[in-house]
Order: structure tokens, then C-alpha cells, then sequence
């Protein structure tokens, strides 16, 4: 049985000049009803691909389908399909929550009663009725990121975009976001694909397209990624890493990866290893940790260095 695509990646390539490349032939797919993440640090190249989907961007090379619509030839239609929830907020301040909403909408087409029975539906969901008269301006971050997503389901979309969707939320608010677009999913079938950098973010996704200096590096579920490490990290630091890598790398004839801050080494049972690594390499570490792999690992593993360290192409 075929599955149904919300989004398709296909080739997809894009220069901001002749000899820099944000994007460099990305393919995949987002099946309908997934919640897909682009996880990258911050100059990757995921939100060039989001401005991309968003049809923010002209595409220059590939293709780009949204339920089968081109973002090349028919952008109103992938604009009539797709919800957006941009990284800035993009509401006005001095409208009331319902305003926004009502002007949305119009953007859309959509007036009189169909109009007014999505924004009482929305509210609703979103446990905004009771604010609904109230300026935006006079409303937390989080009550803001509510109203973002209840504007961009005003069209009913079927696909729905965030771009780094936890940025400026407090812990709280994140937690309820997430609660908010898993019921979405569940109720209607919604597909949603995010832009993000968090760990915890990603690990929410049922499946996550790593990408790095605008290539796609790794495309799976989180669990799935993280046990092709295949053992425990071991992360450790001390006055000089660099002497210290050298030292287990001779004496113990371990791989060992260096980060800005700290070394890094992948061990089954790496626990057991701790007592050998200190007997190695005696007054040169100062800090040691054992731990599961996350999803930094998986992309120190594949790429060399971590999420937060700077990328050589900016986004």
C-alpha cells in the first residue's frame, strides 16, 4: 500500500553565492500524520530549507512537493496547504488575540461565520477564550506561541511548519507546546515539521533528518540513531586535552574525539573502562562522565563536533 508523502525533498540545492552552498542536494520524504524534525546547529542550513518549503525562497535547484503541489509551480497552492510558525513572532502586538486571527483568516479568504466558527474552534482548543479580547502585547511568550500556532491552523493546513518552534519559552511552556502538538497530531492527523537545534526537541520527533554544512547527514528515529553508536560516552577533560587525547590514543589505542571544551569516546560498558583511563593518563584529567548516547553524540559521532559548535556555512 502506498503511503501518502506530506512533504518531499528532492535534489534540493541552494546558493547564497557562486562559491557558498546553504544547501547541497537534500532529498527526503515526510510521510502524511509524522512529526519530522530538521535537526542541525544554528548556520546548518535547515532554515534556508524551511524559508525554502515556506516558499519564502525562490527554489534554484531540485524540487520541493508539499501533498503533491510544487513550491516551483504552483506556490498558491502550497501556501493554501501549509500553517507557519516562524521563528520571530509574527504577530501584531496591539490587535487583540481574536483580531490577529480574524486577519489571518482574511489573508486566507475566509470571512463571516466559516471564519468565526475556526476562531471559536481554535480558542477553544487552545485555551484562549477567555483572553480573546485581550491586546497581544499583554500576553506571555507562551500565550503568544499559542496564538502563532492557532493563526497558522486558521486555513487548516496540511502540513504545519515551525521554525525553531521552544525558542524564548520557559521550561512550562515547552512542555505544554509539546503537549498542545501531539493532541494536533492525534486529533486531526496533522503533519508537522520542525526546525530545531535542542536535543530534547528532537528526541520528541518520531523522526529527525540530521543535516550539517547543508548535506543531509543521517534520516531515522531518534532511538535508531542513537544505538549505531553502539556503546556508552565517555566525555572527560583536563589542563591540556590535546596531551591527553595522545595519551589514551597510544596507551589505551582508543579512537578519541576532540571537541572545544572536552574529548569524547564511544565504549560498550564504559564504566568498567574508567579505572584504566585514569590508571592511562594519572593528574591529566580533571572531569569524567559516563553516559547513554544522545542525539549530540549521534552528531558528534557523525560529523566530528558538536551541535553547538559554529558551522562553516551560515543559514
Amino acid at each position: 500500500m502506498s503511503v501518502s508523502l506530506a512533504l518531499q525533498v528532492d535534489r534540493v540545492s541552494h546558493h547564497y553565492t557562486r562559491d557558498r552552498a546553504a544547501l547541497d542536494g537534500l532529498s527526503f520524504d515526510v510521510p502524511a500524520g509524522e512529526i519530522f524534525a530538521m535537526l542541525g546547529p544554528n548556520g546548518s542550513g535547515k532554515s534556508t530549507l524551511f524559508r525554502l518549503i515556506s516558499t519564502i525562497l525562490p527554489l534554484q535547484s531540485g524540487e520541493i512537493r508539499v501533498a503533491g503541489n510544487s513550491v516551483r509551480t504552483d506556490q498558491d497552492a502550497v501556501r493554501g496547504k501549509i500553517g507557519v510558525v516562524f521563528q520571530n513572532p509574527a504577530l501584531d502586538k496591539q490587535l487583540t488575540v481574536c483580531e490577529n486571527l480574524r486577519f489571518h483568516g482574511h489573508l486566507y479568504g475566509i470571512r463571516g461565520t466559516p471564519l468565526q466558527s475556526r476562531i471559536d474552534a481554535l480558542l477553544d482548543r487552545f485555551d484562549l477564550a477567555a483572553r480573546a479580547s485581550d491586546r497581544v502585547m499583554t500576553l506571555s511568550g507562551g500565550m503568544r506561541r499559542k496564538v502563532e500556532l492557532a493563526k497558522a491552523l486558521i486555513p487548516e493546513p496540511a502540513l504545519l511548519l515551525l521554525d525553531e518552534p521552544s525558542i524564548g519559552l520557559d521550561v512550562s511552556a515547552r512542555i505544554e507546546l509539546w503537549k498542545l502538538l501531539a493532541e494536533m497530531r492525534k486529533a486531526s492527523g496533522l503533519t508537522i515539521v520542525l526546525t530545531t537545534h535542542l536535543m530534547d526537541e528532537a528526541d520528541r520527533c518520531e523522526r529527525l533528518a540530521i543535516i550539517n554544512n547543508g548535506k543531509l547527514v543521517a534520516i531515522d528515529s531518534p532511538n535508531e540513531l542513537k544505538s549505531k553508536i553502539g556503546g556508552d560516552v565517555i566525555s572527560l577533560s583536563g589542563p591540556d586535552n590535546a596531551g591527553l587525547a595522545r595519551v589514551i590514543e597510544d596507551k589505551l589505542k582508543l579512537q578519541v574525539t576532540q571537541l572545544p571544551s572536552s574529548l569524547r569516546i564511544e565504549k560498550p560498558d564504559a564504566h568498567r573502562f574508567v579505572s584504566m583511563l585514569v590508571e592511562a593518563a594519572p593528574g591529566m584529567i580533571d572531569t569524567l562522565s559516563v553516559a547513554r548516547p544522545t542525539l549530540d553524540d549521534v552528531f558528534v559521532h557523525l560529523t566530528g563536533r558538536g551541535l553547538n559548535d559554529p558551522a562553516e556555512i551560515s543559514s
